[in-house]
């Protein structure tokens, strides 16, 4: 195979086919006047043609240089495109999500930074459930609440299912958890500072609990599964966003019963936006993990 000229002369000959003047190009390429000749000398030797005519008041290409000059510049327009498309794929992608979800995503994305190095992701936390993509800089957010009318590339990962979970010891100790009307023996533990769940489930159940505003209240949905998985009280959960506990055994369902609320979690983009690929490959990943419970 024939040796290939060095980049660095292809890159100053491309220079000086575009000014035809040896000065300015070794001010472009801020070397002295004199290396530009000696770049372009040699690259003419090596490939045993002159590029150049040289003239009393700067220069001419010869027929070769200018059948050269076109390929040169296709060859730097493709590294260009190449280290720009690169650039691209590495950078990090910018993911905001309610703190509700963070039980389930964090562990996934985890995951995904094992598979995908290539593709890093901040994520940010809010107690916010949804995005204003205008005032915001993310590339994608997990939102939470009714199908999204004002994004037409929403992807649904699952709906949110509440039902009472608590840890295995409480289940088996006493007083008995055997049936919902059980309930009003134990503590509540509220995800949030209403009674909003809880209320949605034990209608659905057909019960009335005298003990339900009574019980306690946490700030996050992590707050409350954390107590209930040390035997505190009995929590109210999406069933969805607690899988892992439960596949653990950290956490038990002691009644089959869990509830639709209209409400799911949804990975969005701005509006009218085209994701890049490693977004794209993302936001379907997600919902892999997401239908494959």
């Amino acid at each position: 195979m024939k040796r290939l000229p060095p980049l660095p002369a292809l890159r100053t000959f491309w220079i000086t086919a575009q000014c035809c003047n040896f000065t300015r190009a070794a001010e472009q390429l801020h070397i002295t006047q004199g290396a530009v000749s000696r770049q372009i000398a040699g690259l003419e030797e090596q490939l045993g043609y002159p590029l150049f005519i040289r003239l009393a008041r700067g220069l001419a290409l010869t027929a070769e240089g200018r059948e050269w000059l076109p390929q040169v510049e296709k060859v730097f327009g493709l590294i260009s495109e190449a280290t720009e498309q690169i650039g691209r794929t590495r950078q990090t992608l910018q993911l905001k999500a309610p703190s509700c979800v963070m039980r389930w995503l964090l562990p996934r994305l985890l995951q995904w930074q094992k598979e995908r190095p290539d593709v890093p992701v901040k994520l940010t936390a809010s107690l916010q459930h949804g995005v204003d993509f205008q005032r915001e800089p993310f590339d994608a957010a997990v939102i939470y609440g009714p199908p999204p009318d004002h994004s037409p590339g929403a992807l649904h990962l699952f709906d949110e299912q509440l039902t009472p979970v608590c840890s295995p010891q409480l289940l088996k100790g006493s007083p008995a958890l055997n049936s919902p009307r059980d309930l009003q023996n134990h503590l509540l533990l509220h995800p949030t500072h209403d009674i909003q769940d809880w209320s949605v489930w034990l209608d659905a159940a057909g019960l009335q609990l005298a003990n339900l505003s009574s019980g306690q209240h946490f700030e996050t949905l992590d707050q409350a599964m954390s107590m209930a998985s040390h035997g505190t009280g009995v929590a109210i959960g999406d069933w969805s966003l607690i899988g892992d506990d439960l596949d653990a055994g950290r956490l038990v369902m002691p009644f089959a019963l869990k509830v639709k609320t209209g409400l799911a979690y949804y990975v969005v983009v701005p509006q009218d936006a085209e994701p890049c690929a490693p977004l794209q490959q993302l936001m379907d990943w997600l919902v892999e993990q997401a239908w494959s419970r």
